[in-house]
Formats: C-alpha cells, sequence, structure tokens
C-alpha cells in the first residue's frame, strides 16, 4: 500500500494555528479561548485529554479495593486508586499481560502502524506492591462483597471497580465464526485476542484493503458491504471509518467500487451537523448506498451473500382525532450479494456479568452493568462502580469516554470511602475521531446534551488534517505515557 507521505514535523499548535485562521480567529485569540499561553502545546486542550479541573482527592482509609479488568479502564482505575490511597490494599484481576492500545488497530488496517505499535506488557502499568490476580472473574456476588475467578479463587472486596470492557460475538450472525475473519474476502477490523495480546483484526484488514485494490484493477468495479449491528458497540464510528479509508485507499490509486454501508442505525450519525458532514464525505467517492436499519443475521460465506432483517415503517390509516398516520413497524429478511465485506460483530458484556445482579435485570441496556449515568455508581450496589465499554450508560463507549470516567468513578469512590456526598459528574462526554480520508478526521465530540467540542472555534463537523495529525501522531504516546498512569 503507498499512500502520500504525511509530513508532521510542525508541532500541533501551529496546526491550530492554521485551523484557526482559516476560521478567520487570530492565534493569539485562539491560545486565549483554549486558556493556554505562547508556549503550549495541544496537551492541555486536545479532545480525550483535557486536564483535570482538581486532583483525584486523597484519602488515609484502609479498605480492600478490587479492580476487575485490565484494559483502559481498569488500569486508568487503578492508576489513580493507586495514587490517591496510600494505605489501601488493591487487587487487580486482569488475565492479559499485553495491553493493546485498541484504536491503533484501524492505523493498522491503514497500513500506517503495526502490532509492535500497538502493544505494550501490562506489568509496566500494575505497580508491583498491587496484588495481581492473572485470571478472570467466573462470577460476582456483590451480595456477599467478592468476586470469583475461573480458577475457583475468591476474592472479597469493600469497594470494586468493574471495567471488564465488552464482548465480540461473531457466532451470533448464522454462519459466521471468528475463524472465518481474513478468508473469502470477509474482514473486521475489531478482531483482537485481548488476553493473548493479538489484533488479527487490524492485520486481516490492511490485506483485505490491498485485495480490494487488485480486485478493482482487474477492470471490474467489486461491490463492497460494510455491516454495524443492531447492538451497542466500541467506537460506533468504526464502521464508518474502514469505509471512508478502503473508499480513499482505492481512489487514489484511481479505482473504484461499488459500496453498500448496511447499518441497524436510522441515519449516518445521530447528530445533524456530524450527519450532513458525512454525507458530503461520501459524494467524494464512487457510489455508495446507504441501507439503513438493516442488521446482518446471517452469511453464506461460499456464496458470498449476507443476510439482514431490515426493519421498515408502514402507514396505517388515517387517524381524524390525532390528524396523522398511524405508523407501525414491520421486518423483512433482505439478501445482499457482495465480493468483500467488512463485518462488526454483534458486541455485549461479559457473561459473568449478566448472569449476576451487578447488571441492568431488563430494559435496552439489560445485562451491561447498572450504575448511575452521572455518578458511575452502581444503582443498587453502592460500593460498586463502574469505567469504560462495560457501563449500561447511553453514552460513552469509546476510549475518550474511557478516560473521562476515570476522575469521576474514582473521585465519587473516594467520597463514598470517607462516606461523603458524591459531587463527581460524568456529562457524557464521547468522542469518535471520523477518518473521512487518509489525512483527515471529523473530530465528533459530544455528550448528553449534544456537540460537546473540546476547541470551541473550529468547526467540529468539518474534516480537518488538524486532527488526523493529533489521533495519528499524538494520541498514542499520550495514551501509554499520560492516561494509563493517571495523569490525565
Amino acid at each position: 500500500m503507498k499512500h502520500k507521505k504525511i509530513e508532521h514535523s510542525k508541532p500541533l499548535v501551529e496546526l491550530l494555528h492554521g485551523e484557526a485562521i482559516e476560521e478567520g480567529i487570530s492565534r493569539r485569540t485562539a491560545l486565549k479561548m483554549m486558556g493556554v499561553g505562547g508556549a503550549a502545546t495541544l496537551v492541555g486542550s486536545s479532545p480525550f485529554l483535557q486536564a483535570d479541573e482538581a486532583p483525584t482527592a486523597k484519602s488515609e482509609k484502609n479498605a480492600k479495593i478490587l479492580i476487575v479488568g485490565g484494559g483502559a479502564g481498569g488500569i486508568m482505575a487503578l492508576a489513580r486508586l493507586h495514587s490517591a490511597l496510600p494505605n489501601a490494599d488493591i487487587t487487580i484481576i486482569a488475565p492479559n499481560e499485553t495491553h493493546l492500545y485498541q484504536p491503533g488497530q484501524v492505523f493498522m488496517a491503514a497500513g500506517l502502524y503495526t502490532l509492535d505499535d500497538i502493544a505494550k506488557e501490562n506489568r509496566e502499568f500494575i505497580p508491583e506492591d498491587v496484588n495481581w490476580i492473572k485470571d478472570e472473574v467466573a462470577s460476582f456476588d456483590p451480595d456477599n462483597n467478592k468476586v470469583t475467578t475461573r480458577a475457583g479463587v475468591e476474592v472479597p472486596y469493600d469497594y470494586m471497580v468493574v471495567a471488564t470492557g465488552i464482548v465480540y460475538h461473531y457466532d451470533w450472525i448464522k454462519g459466521l465464526s471468528e475463524e472465518d475473519i481474513g478468508k473469502n474476502s470477509i474482514s473486521s477490523v475489531y478482531l483482537n485476542n485481548l488476553e493473548k495480546g493479538t489484533a488479527k483484526g487490524g492485520e486481516v484488514t490492511l490485506h483485505w484493503f490491498n485485495a480490494l485494490k487488485e480486485a478493482a484493477a482487474s477492470g471490474k468495479k467489486p461491490t463492497v458491504l460494510y455491516t454495524s449491528p443492531n447492538t451497542p458497540i466500541k467506537c460506533g464510528g468504526a464502521p464508518q471509518k474502514i469505509l471512508y479509508l478502503s473508499a480513499d485507499h482505492l481512489k487514489k490509486n484511481d479505482l473504484g467500487a461499488n459500496y453498500i454501508y448496511a447499518t441497524d442505525s436510522a441515519k449516518l450519525f445521530h447528530i445533524p451537523e456530524i450527519e450532513k458532514s458525512l454525507l458530503e464525505v461520501q459524494n467524494k467517492y464512487d457510489t455508495i448506498t446507504n441501507h439503513f436499519r438493516h442488521n446482518l443475521i446471517a452469511i453464506d460465506t461460499k456464496n458470498k451473500v449476507a443476510t439482514f432483517e431490515e426493519t421498515y415503517e408502514v402507514k396505517g390509516e388515517y387517524d381524524e382525532d390525532l390528524e396523522e398516520y398511524d405508523i407501525s413497524e414491520e421486518k423483512r429478511m433482505v439478501d445482499i450479494s457482495y465480493d468483500f465485506i467488512h463485518i462488526v460483530p454483534p458486541m455485549g458484556p461479559p457473561q459473568a456479568l449478566v448472569d449476576s445482579q451487578l447488571g441492568w435485570q431488563k430494559g435496552t441496556a439489560k445485562g451491561w452493568l447498572e450504575v448511575d449515568q452521572e455518578t458511575l455508581q452502581h444503582r443498587r450496589y453502592p460500593n460498586v462502580f463502574g469505567m469504560g465499554d462495560v457501563c449500561g450508560i447511553p453514552l460513552g463507549k469509546t476510549g475518550g469516554s474511557t478516560r473521562h470516567h476515570g476522575p469521576i468513578a474514582v473521585g465519587n469512590l473516594i467520597s463514598a470511602l470517607e462516606g461523603k456526598p458524591l459531587m463527581e459528574k460524568f456529562d457524557g462526554y464521547t468522542v469518535c475521531p471520523l477518518k473521512t480520508e487518509y489525512g483527515e478526521i471529523i473530530m465528533a465530540e459530544f455528550n448528553y446534551k449534544g456537540l460537546a467540542p473540546t476547541v470551541p472555534f473550529l468547526d467540529p463537523a468539518k474534516p480537518r488534517f488538524l486532527w488526523w495529525a493529533f489521533d495519528l501522531y499524538q494520541l498514542k504516546p499520550m495514551y501509554w505515557y499520560l492516561m494509563l498512569r493517571g495523569w490525565f
């Protein structure tokens, strides 16, 4: 895969200066609006990384603290708790000796990262005085303040942070298994094994990009199908990232394809300004057809046919009292043939959580961790807090959200330990760096109320090289050396 090298020698603050000029704002005004000085970089004002307004409170109390999960949420919680509770007995249950920077799998697919770029040993982030149980929780018993591991070890706690992450369910699609990914023109950038520290999805999708280019160069435009399921997913923008990057990969080689984006969602993005921009992005490429309310339920890998359950509306009789037509929803099966397919698997919480009393017992969030959407404290078990993708809240299944969960969950846990009111509130902050081509990103930042751009003078719906440079070159080292150490 060959692409024009993207130079990044300019400091990001200089790139921001250029963006400010485009918006008709002076450099001085821009920096003042961000609250940074002339020698600043984007560290303090960038998406994902706004410094906490106040440091996490500390407590001298002695308590048994249990953290479940060794991914982003678990390690961020550990770093903050270890610093804030010097007398606590802290245990982390995490089977993974390798830590993956999972957002980097998309850049692996784009040919810009390798596995070595996104993997480090987890021991770098777990202090020696922390009890690290290299296992997985098999059952939660919150009524008795304990968990049991796969090996049968019971671990008691006074307070617990649940940060187990999310589980991929390729087998929920009839005719598909994980072993099919990478064969018969099937790809999925998500595929990884966190316990073993492998990121097959990024590697497979890179090969898929190149195979797609070879097919397009043969003279016949291939049909390329991209799916997005009817469950909550990690990084909701990833399905479209692969669509646009693969389309741009072909476009830069003067090639094209017939692209089909089939999603269970009713629109490209739930925020109108972002959706409008994405529709404009789609117009840059060869034919892109959107199929909304389409959920992939089965696949014939041999004959390359995907079966979707489509939900559609039917207009009924006119109601004279309400002065509107009755609208009902119906479903039908739709088959779509393809040459190449990128699949986003259905996702859900770990089975141990589903089987416990910690998950929501009913409703659309059933099975996900039942925490308050602002305090991240469990609604029925006040000594339990949540971090990251496992939380059953309206927004927040991104790395940027998890970073914002850290000071909220840990700060409130310490307040609970001290018998004080829980003052920290999560506003739903979520960020999705939508890669619209090689070299441009729409930095979609939003919360429970709507758009929430970190840099207020930049149009949040506009694709920018600034955000590409930040995401590709700056965010990863900040993740390793700041976020996972509790400094941001």
